[in-house]
C-alpha cells in the first residue's frame, strides 16, 4: 500500500514537472532556410566599341571588359575573345568571335554552340531555346538553362555570311540554384542588354 502511495507520487511529480509553465513555453518551429543577402550594382551601361571585334553593344557599367589573352595556355583563336566580369557577383559572360570560313561553316559554328548547350541537358530542368532576329543582320539564338548547371545562358549572333559570335554566363561559385537564382537572372538581364544593343560594324 506504501509502495502504490509512493509510485503514485513519483508519477504525479513526475507529470508536475514537464507541465510546468503550461500555455508559456514557447512553441519552436524549424526556421526556412535563409541564403546571404546579395547587394546588386545599380544598372546603368555603356557602350564598347574596339578594333579588333567587328561589332559594338552596350554592356553594364559595373562589368569589366577583359580581353582573353590565353586560352588553355596557347594563344586565342582570334584576338575578339573577351570577357564581361563582375566583381562585386563574380560573374562572367565569356564571349568568343569567330570568322564564317572553310574551317569554321555557320553549320559547324552552329552546331558546336548547340553542343555545347545540350552537355547541360543531364543535369537540367529545361532549356528554353528562343531564336534572336533584329534589323542589321544580327541572327541567333539564345538558350537558358533552368536546373543546377554551370552555364545556366548561352547564346549566339551572327550575320550568317561572315561573322558568329558566341557567349555563355559563368557565376564562380558552388552551384546552388536556389542561392544563385538571384545573381542569374541579374546577369541574364545584362546578357539580354547586350544582346538587344549589339551591331555588326
Amino acid at each position: 500500500m506504501k509502495s502504490n502511495f509512493v509510485l503514485i507520487l513519483v508519477v504525479f511529480t513526475c507529470f508536475a514537472f514537464f507541465d510546468c509553465g503550461g500555455g508559456d513555453r514557447p512553441i519552436y518551429n524549424p526556421k526556412p532556410r535563409s541564403y546571404p543577402k546579395i547587394e546588386f550594382p545599380e544598372r546603368s551601361y555603356v557602350s564598347v566599341f574596339t578594333e579588333v571585334c567587328p561589332f559594338t553593344f552596350e554592356r553594364a557599367g559595373y562589368a569589366e571588359f577583359v580581353r582573353d589573352t590565353l586560352f588553355f595556355n596557347e594563344k586565342p583563336e582570334n584576338d575578339c575573345w573577351f570577357d564581361l566580369y563582375v566583381p562585386s557577383l563574380n560573374g562572367t559572360i565569356h564571349c568568343s568571335y569567330y570568322e564564317i570560313n572553310k574551317t569554321n561553316s555557320l553549320d559547324k559554328l552552329i552546331t558546336d554552340a548547340h553542343t555545347l548547350s545540350n552537355k547541360h541537358g543531364v543535369k537540367a530542368e529545361y532549356i528554353d531555346d528562343f531564336k534572336v532576329s533584329k534589323p542589321g543582320r544580327v541572327f541567333g539564338n539564345v538558350m537558358n538553362i533552368e536546373g543546377d548547371v554551370a552555364t545556366p545562358f548561352q547564346f549566339y549572333l551572327t550575320d550568317s555570311t561572315s561573322h558568329f559570335l558566341r557567349g555563355s554566363l559563368y557565376v564562380k561559385a558552388q552551384i546552388n540554384t536556389d542561392s544563385l537564382a538571384p545573381v542569374y537572372e541579374f546577369l541574364k538581364k545584362d546578357a539580354m542588354h547586350m544582346i538587344n544593343s549589339f551591331q555588326w560594324r
